[in-house]
């Protein structure tokens, strides 16, 4: 699973990417199909950072991203922590800007199932097998002492939507679903006489099983060829974009969810209702060092292969 979702970008590849660069002002934001791309579609609505035009995009898999960052197309991309020390440390060069939320994982259910342990005998949807989602849940698993197949049945699945779908069908009793996602399914809950609830925080599991203050799951990272056109000025003005933005999408929630709602494919109301229990955040990298580098020990805690083997060095932080 490793090998085959941490493709190296090639040299031709590299350089083809960076003519593409020189010859074009624009630079595209990607990020996922979750909270933090809120913060990316309001600094694009904001406009140009200096000369610099901006375009959002939201990447729909873990593998679209992969293979995005691994063939030089996304150079601007949020992506979970993990992933981009990993691609660091197999010689990508992909740098982490900062991190874009604290948490933003929920396992929705019934409000008979309330914490960790009270999952166990429960069927649990889950999207993107050997991804975030499911890697910080088993490990929260094994804090408890469940063990999936024994104590817990994990539904695989390819997508949240499908995840929701199982839930509201009554086919498993719990998804594991970031946010937006595990607003919505609550409201569709709701709609069809259904009460579900967040009945795992994960990030507060997650502090409460390993003793860490936080849980930096994703942050935006930059490759080699963006970072050298943009320098350190162009950085610092990308990561002052993005912290005026969090001030703005804190400030007024509904509107922020309107400019990213299309993008996300989903209702305004639920993207700016998100917004509350998303852990929004926009610190630098190096300012989060000391959470990522506990997390990342966590996460590979069992297989080092996880963040690349090791944990990166300080070229890894590229503010």
């Amino acid at each position: 699973m490793i090998d085959r979702r941490h493709l190296m970008l090639s040299g031709i590849a590299a350089l083809a990417v960076r003519h593409a660069l020189a010859a074009s002002p624009a630079m595209t934001l990607w990020g996922p199909p979750a909270a933090p791309s809120v913060l990316l579609a309001q600094a694009v609505a904001e406009g140009e950072i200096g000369s610099q035009s901006l375009d959002f995009r939201v990447w729909r898999s873990p593998d679209e991203m992969r293979a995005g960052i691994a063939g030089g197309t996304m150079q601007a991309v949020v992506v979970p922590t993990y992933v981009a020390a990993n691609f660091y440390n197999g010689g990508a060069g992909l740098r982490l800007l900062n991190v874009l939320t604290e948490g933003l994982l929920y396992v929705v259910g019934t409000p008979d199932a309330e914490g960790v342990v009270g999952l166990a005998g429960r069927r649990v949807a889950v999207p993107f097998a050997n991804d975030m989602p499911d890697l910080v849940l088993r490990r929260l698993l094994a804090k408890a002492a469940l063990t999936p197949g024994r104590d817990i049945h994990l539904d695989y699945v390819g997508s949240p939507p499908e995840a929701v779908q199982l839930l509201l069908a009554g086919r498993v009793d719990a998804a594991l679903l970031s946010e937006p996602a595990a607003s919505a399914a609550i409201l569709r809950g709701g709609m069809a006489g259904k009460e579900l609830v967040r009945a795992v925080d994960c990030r507060r599991a997650w502090q409460v099983a390993t003793g860490a203050a936080s849980m930096p799951q994703a942050g935006l990272a930059v490759m080699p060829a963006l970072a050298d056109r943009l320098g350190g000025e162009g950085l610092e003005a990308l990561q002052g974009a993005l912290e005026a933005a969090l001030a703005r999408v804190k400030a007024d929630p509904a509107a922020a969810g309107g400019a990213a709602a299309t993008a996300l494919e989903l209702p305004a109301p639920v993207v700016g209702r998100a917004i509350a229990s998303s852990n929004l955040v926009a610190l630098r990298a190096s300012a989060a060092r000391e959470a990522l580098t506990g997390f990342f020990a966590a996460l590979a805690e069992d297989d080092p292969r996880i963040i690349g083997g090791g944990q990166p060095d300080a070229g890894f932080y590229a503010l």
